[in-house]
């Protein structure tokens, strides 16, 4: 028999309100719409299924106070994390948003209606208390700088019904609700679950945590992870799943089971170990795994841990006899060589041989092609992160070329091309700022706005092919320095992006323009030409900075070879 769900009752929303749909479906289309974000969706999915149970609903104000500061429902049912519909006073106004309105609840990715909210009350949350009794106050914690630069300034209170399950397309046989997850081990005959949670992938050590937990209660394993939002720069869950679909038959016949959670990590730590074990306990899950620095999102700017290793251990033990759930803490699992074994870090006797990977080894593992050794990961696992995170010299990148007009970006940007061709490995794609105008941006003008706007669709198209591997040479002016840096941060998401400021004088660019557009611009003609009515905002800290006045293009290309060959990403073997 599964554990009883956190409150007594499990809210199954999808199935109390199914007598309903077609009047719940009819009723949503006449209604005033709140289309979701990607976080609200993640928070509607556990509601409506029952994973946040016992909550019905988006937290009105006096639920919200009471978790914020003594993580207590107004029911008096324990609860850590406040669950909230934030809300802009635009759209407060523009729906009619009160207490006792009604309102859909629509997905942003396809449109349609998910559930309907009957709203309690719509209240302005004291957010630096939110920050600080919940996160810590620590204003680089990624939760405080959501709560500050994204979430709205208004929160929206009420139960839901509901209409429909999210629609999902990858892994959906994986995609168990509470209610499924509990019918699935009464089939399998498990009475006793150890869940655990992971947002990264999982490596030799975390399968003998996992099976010595279980074997030391005398239970299964639910693999557990986290597939909505999870930390920024961690691998994204289809690599993840796939590890973890790898890594199952390594569990002794019949042991574990992979069940993927649509949560909305907050990273919070303490509070958020406590949310963990209610969501595991709602999943029937009888015991879970809180190791060390559990859902901590690591250090701040000034390398201070925002969270102390074992904080969410003591959190979870603390409340213990509410949860209902049993705490299985563990250290960090250590390799002993000489045994070829991994035994928790304190069982290890001083002066006994450990090896270890840390996370950047491994990383930087990825990146060079390094072996990775069995006794940390296994092979199979091992061929999935590197489909996934091929070394360097696979690796797609972007050099983006900035100057002036006639500065000689563009035929530093054509020798590359073709120096980079010749070498192969990899597809090379230009985009010249005059190709990208008449192209992609042929509506645009030059105001500031426009010049903007272009520079964010070169990044768009950079970054694309910059994911699938390609080798990207862009020269468009960018004569703005936020443009360029916003530019860098879209590229970089998904490979290197170096910045190359062609600092050939405007003086030099202008006497050497033999088909005379400057002229025309100093004539007037041309109205908002770099250089002569509109500023040049010079890179303050470019990847490479070449003055084709002194150089030659041979000489400059070389340059930009060497820096990409400094970062391996010429590198063959």
């Amino acid at each position: 028999m599964a554990n009883p769900p956190h409150g007594g009752v499990l809210k199954d929303l999808l199935a109390r309100d199914a007598s309903k749909h077609k009047e719940l479906e009819q009723e949503a289309e006449q209604l005033p719409a709140i289309v979701l974000t990607e976080r609200q969706l993640c928070d509607l999915e556990l509601i409506i299924s029952g994973g946040f149970s016992p909550l019905e609903g988006f937290m009105n104000e006096k639920d919200y106070n009471g978790v914020v500061e003594n993580l207590r429902l107004t029911d008096g049912n324990l609860f850590s994390m406040p669950i909230c519909l934030d809300i802009s006073q635009t759209a407060i106004d523009d729906l009619g948003l009160k207490p006792g309105a009604r309102a859909t609840l629509r997905d942003f990715r396809d449109d349609r209606n998910l559930a309907i909210i009957t709203i309690d009350d719509v209240y302005k949350p004291n957010k630096p208390k939110e920050a600080k009794e919940v996160f810590g106050g620590d204003e680089e914690h990624p939760a405080v700088k959501y709560l500050y630069k994204t979430a709205q300034e208004y929160y929206l209170g009420g139960k839901v019904e509901a209409i429909s399950r999210l629609n999902h397309y990858d892994y959906v046989a994986l995609r168990y609700t509470p209610a499924e997850l509990r019918t699935h081990f009464d089939k399998l005959g498990w009475s006793r679950v150890v869940a655990f949670q992971t947002r990264n992938p999982m490596h030799r050590a975390h399968r003998e945590l996992t099976v010595r937990a279980a074997r030391s209660r005398q239970a299964n394993v639910l693999i557990h992870p986290v597939v909505g939002l999870t930390k920024p720069g961690d691998i994204d869950h289809f690599t993840r799943v796939r590890v973890y679909q790898a890594l199952l038959p390594r569990y002794p016949n019949g042991m574990a089971v992979l069940g993927l959670l649509p949560l909305a990590m907050r990273m919070g730590g303490p509070r958020e170990a406590i949310w963990h074990a209610i969501i595991r306990k709602n999943h029937g899950a009888t015991h879970f795994i809180v190791g060390r620095d559990h859902a901590g999102p690591g250090k701040n700017s000034k390398g201070v841990d925002f969270y102390g290793p074992y904080d969410a251990q003591y959190a979870v033990e603390k409340y213990r006899t509410e949860l209902g759930i049993e705490v299985v803490p563990f250290q960090q699992m250590i390799y002993l060589p000489d045994s070829d074994e991994y035994k928790p870090d304190d069982e290890v006797k001083d002066g006994v041989r450990t090896l270890n990977i840390s996370g950047t080894e491994l990383r930087s593992r990825l990146r060079t092609g390094k072996d990775i050794p069995e006794w940390f990961s296994y092979p199979e696992v091992v061929r999935v992160l590197r489909e996934s995170h091929p070394p360097k010299y696979k690796q797609g990148f972007t050099v983006f070329l900035t100057g002036y007009h006639n500065s000689g970006k563009e035929a530093v940007a054509r020798a590359l091309d073709v120096t980079l061709n010749q070498q192969g490995g990899r597809s090379v794609s230009l985009l010249l700022g005059e190709t990208v105008r008449s192209e992609l941006s042929s509506e645009l003008g030059f105001s500031h706005a426009d010049r903007s706007k272009n520079i964010q669709r070169i990044a768009f198209v950079a970054a694309e092919l910059t994911k699938a591997g390609a080798a990207v040479i862009a020269a468009p002016i960018a004569p703005f320095h936020h443009s360029r840096q916003s530019a860098g941060e879209t590229i970089s998401q998904y490979g290197s992006f170096y910045l190359v400021h062609i600092a050939t004088s405007l003086q030099y660019s202008e006497k050497t323009d033999k088909k005379g557009i400057y002229t025309k611009a100093r004539n007037g003609e041309i109205k908002g030409f770099t250089g002569v009515d509109d500023p040049y905002e010079e890179p303050e800290k470019p990847d490479l900075k070449v003055d084709l006045e002194t150089t030659t293009v041979r000489s400059a290309v070389h340059q930009i070879v060497l820096l990409l060959e400094s970062d391996g990403l010429l590198e063959r073997f």
